[in-house]
Formats: structure tokens, sequence, C-alpha cells
């Protein structure tokens, strides 16, 4: 641990983990769940939205790390039915967003969405603790790269047109086109969102329908002209 981590000892949070791979929160309460030593306790653990909305609203934890793509609606869903725990005068429920996405739709649909801050899993456990502590402060807290998405969003004039093909997405089929956009191979895609190759051969099938495209060299200029890579 840091030297700031290490302050953050005689403090304690109540944290609710929701993310829709059991494997990725069991290795988060084991890097951050140790009270004694980082002063984070985990008081619940939610696999899709229904379950989170239950959990936090019997918990009532300072801070929730949620996950952006979830089963049920996403990470926004979660947000908008817990909008009055946000907004609470006493001891308001603080959410950070914790994801393997980096693209600014993401980013800045959960911020819009309320939540105070946005980190990439590539984050260290000590980063992590950090950045909880922080929200719980009320700070905003975001990965270096993506501040500079929400600064753009917030600053421009103009609102960003509705994409009425994209809307048709879900979030974890976005998430699918973008790496196929990118170039990244089915076991590759598979392998970096804990999914299985058929799993992603399914999205895939799905968005090239809802799109109306033929092959994923269309889908990857689709991609690229809505500046989504």
């Amino acid at each position: 641990m840091t030297e700031a981590a290490g302050e953050t000892t005689e403090r304690r949070v109540r944290v609710v983990l929701v993310d829709d791979h059991r494997m990725f929160r069991t290795g988060v309460q084991a890097e951050i769940g140790q009270t004694e030593s980082t002063g984070v306790e985990v008081v619940g653990e939610a696999a899709d939205v229904d379950q989170a909305v239950t959990v936090i609203t019997a918990t009532r934890p300072e801070v929730v790390l949620l996950d952006v793509h979830l089963p049920g609606g996403g990470g926004v869903e979660v947000l908008r039915r817990c909008a009055s725990l946000m907004a609470a005068a006493e001891n308001p429920v603080r959410f950070l967003a914790l994801s393997v996405s980096d693209a600014a739709e993401d980013v800045i649909g959960v911020i819009r969405g309320g939540a105070r801050g946005y980190v990439t899993k590539t984050i260290t456990g000590t980063d992590l603790v950090d950045s909880i502590f922080r929200v719980q402060d009320g700070d905003a807290v975001f990965s270096p790269r993506l501040a500079g998405f929400v600064l753009d969003a917030f600053a421009s004039t103009d609102a960003p047109p509705v994409d009425e093909d994209l809307d048709r997405l879900t979030q974890r089929e976005r998430e699918v086109l973008r790496l196929i956009a990118r170039g990244y191979a089915y076991k590759e895609i598979a392998k970096q969102l804990f999914i299985s190759v058929k799993t992603v051969e399914s999205h895939v099938s799905a968005v090239l329908r809802k799109l109306q495209l033929s092959n994923r060299h269309e889908l990857t200029r689709w991609a690229t002209a809505r500046r989504l890579v």
C-alpha cells in the first residue's frame, strides 16, 4: 500500500460491488475488501440491474462500484432507479463506474446518469481504494484519458444527434461492435469480455441484423464513420 492509501486505514467506507462476472467480483473483493488494511468493507454484491437496486436499497452503502454493461439495462438503468438515493440530503449513495470499456459514449452516459467517476479495470487495487474514498468525499474521479471525454461532452454547446441505429444495440452489443471494428478476433474478444466465443458470435450476428449489414468489413466501416473505434 502507498502512504496515501495507508492514510485511509482509520476511515471506513461501505461498498457494494455490481458486476455480472462472479470471478471479477471475487477478485475485487480479495484486492480491496480487507477492511483492516484498506478501510473498505464490501457489504453486498450484485450481478444484474434488479439485484443491484435491491442490494443498494437494502444496504445503503457509501459507494457503489458499478459495471457499465449489465443484464437488465446496464449501469445507466441502475443509476436511474437509484436516483433518489443519490439525491438524499443525508448519506447519499455515490457511484463509481468500474468497467473494461473506455468508450466515450459509455463514460458520458454514466456520468450524465449521476456517477461521480469512471475508472477502467486496469486500475491497481491501491488506486481503486483511493478512488473509492475520493468519491465518498464527493470528488469526481476518472482514469486519466477518460476525463477528456467528459470535459469535451459538457463543454460542447451542441448536443450530439441521436443515432437511432446505434440505439438499437444493447450495451454489450456496442462493446463487441467496437472490438470487432478494431480488428479483434472472436477469441480475443471473448477473452477480454470474459464471455464464450459462441456468445461473441451471437452478439455479432445480432449487430449485423439490427444494422442491416452483411459482414464485419461493412461493420468496421459503419463504426469508423461514427467514430466508435
